[in-house]
């Protein structure tokens, strides 16, 4: 991508920015992937997004629907490419139009980030909560590992119970055909955990010790498109015996027949002690640097410009409407529980305002202090990204054109650790019983 620089008007940068045929492509390729999962079209063989999209949705023209979204990847790509750390993200003005086998010109307006200082950089003093080892974390995993270990016993007969759990011998078919999994002479089930499709445990329902009992229930199939679809099965049921669960008890004798890798009791809980706490340690030491950075954030000094508050509220907004979403609320019903869209807005303020400062404190601080970021600072930004693939969440940014957003974070993290290394930390006098320690955001 090729990207000129020219001054702007009230400190802005202006970006004059080429995209290559190559570059338009591949972020319509991108936009229509990403579409395609949002709407939950599954990636079919010999086709591509743009024909999936077209049989299942009526899409004429993919390229034409994603082309918005194909424009605002391409906007990092000329940012990074600027060699700019931005306040904010920036609206591409699209120059040219956007299409499949011709080069793209768009223009950007930049606000930099602007440099602040504070009014001291010596070091923070800190009461923290004092770090303590979840002992009832500990009780769960073992009893997980217990569960695990469940044996199915012979009990009292009575007619079966919507919670009893039972041994059966089970011939299934389905269009005359015998269903191989759900064909045994002998397995324990319980009733009442959903293990089965409704309406097959209230067939179980009363049945006694060597009853029989042949009916019909509804189970998920698919189609030949593969479109999902309820099938008729019918069954055959023979009640064995009546169980009950018995849990072992994790003593010496149960470790050293079952999980011999552990030389007692007293070791299995020191040890998978030490695991929860190699986890937790992760969340106290960022629950340290977030009180450190925010006891540094009342040393700011300064005016933000009104340009980078109003630049930064859509993607605040978009941020928050974004939790709202994973947590199953519409933001329509977020913002009416939150006392409608005034309070909402003042809400997004000061939490744009807290991050703002927060931010441009530690920039200031890293700035002061001559501090230099490393690989295992950008590991640990990315694995915070993805703790399951850091690796992978680096490659995604440093290809999309984030990785100015990756060096920030990285220089911010190191004023963290750098902050907390030199600050006065008190621990306070009341101790939490357990749970992992609250993170200020």
């Amino acid at each position: 991508m090729k990207v000129v620089k020219k001054k702007g008007e009230d400190g802005f940068v202006i970006l004059d920015a080429t995209a290559s045929s190559q570059e338009v492509s591949n972020a319509l390729n991108q936009a229509s992937q990403v579409f395609c999962q949002q709407m939950g079209l599954r990636p079919e063989q010999g086709k591509t997004p743009a024909q999936v999209a077209s049989e299942r949705l009526g899409i004429k023209n993919l390229d034409d629907a994603v082309g918005p979204q194909a424009v605002e990847m391409l906007v990092p790509q000329a940012i990074n490419k600027s060699n700019l750390i931005p306040a904010f993200m920036p609206t591409a003005e699209p120059k040219t139009r956007l299409g499949r086998g011709h080069a793209f010109q768009f223009e950007l307006k930049v606000m930099p980030k602007p440099s602040f200082e504070l009014s001291s950089y010596d070091p923070v003093s800190i009461t923290i909560e004092p770090y303590e080892t979840d002992e009832e974390e500990i009780d769960k995993r073992i009893g997980d590992i217990a569960r695990q270990f469940t044996q199915f016993v012979e009990t009292d007969a009575h007619p079966l119970e919507g919670t009893d759990s039972c041994l059966i011998k089970m011939s299934t078919t389905k269009d005359g055909e015998t269903v191989p999994g759900l064909t045994t002479d002998s397995r324990s089930y319980t009733l009442g955990q959903d293990l089965m499709p409704v309406g097959f445990d209230d067939n179980l329902i009363g049945m006694k010790v060597g009853e029989t009992r042949t009916f019909t229930f509804e189970g998920p199939g698919l189609d030949a498109d593969f479109n999902e679809i309820m099938e008729a099965y019918e069954t055959t049921i023979t009640l064995l015996e009546v169980q009950k669960e018995v849990v072992p008890v994790i003593d010496d004798e149960w470790v050293a027949n079952n999980l011999p890798m552990y030389s007692s009791a007293a070791d299995m809980r020191e040890r998978i002690g030490e695991e929860i706490d190699k986890d937790r340690r992760k969340y106290y030491e960022d629950y340290k640097r977030n009180m450190a950075a925010s006891e540094l954030s009342k040393r700011f000094q300064g005016t933000i410009p009104d340009a980078i508050y109003e630049g930064s509220m859509a993607e605040t907004r978009a941020n928050m409407q974004q939790q709202v979403t994973r947590a199953g609320m519409k933001w329509e019903e977020f913002v009416e529980q939150s006392g409608g869209q005034q309070q909402v807005s003042m809400m997004l303020m000061v939490e744009m305002r807290q991050n703002l400062v927060l931010g441009f404190s530690l920039d200031a601080y890293y700035r002061h202090e001559g501090l230099m970021y490393d690989e295992d600072d950008l590991n640990e930004v990315c694995f915070q990204m993805n703790p399951q693939n850091p690796r992978g969440a680096r490659e995604s940014m440093e290809r999309n054109g984030f990785g100015y957003a990756l060096r920030e974070s990285a220089e911010r993290l190191r004023a963290c650790k750098h902050l907390v290394e030199h600050a006065e930390i008190k621990e306070s006098a009341k101790k939490k019983s357990s749970g992992q320690p609250t993170i200020v955001a």
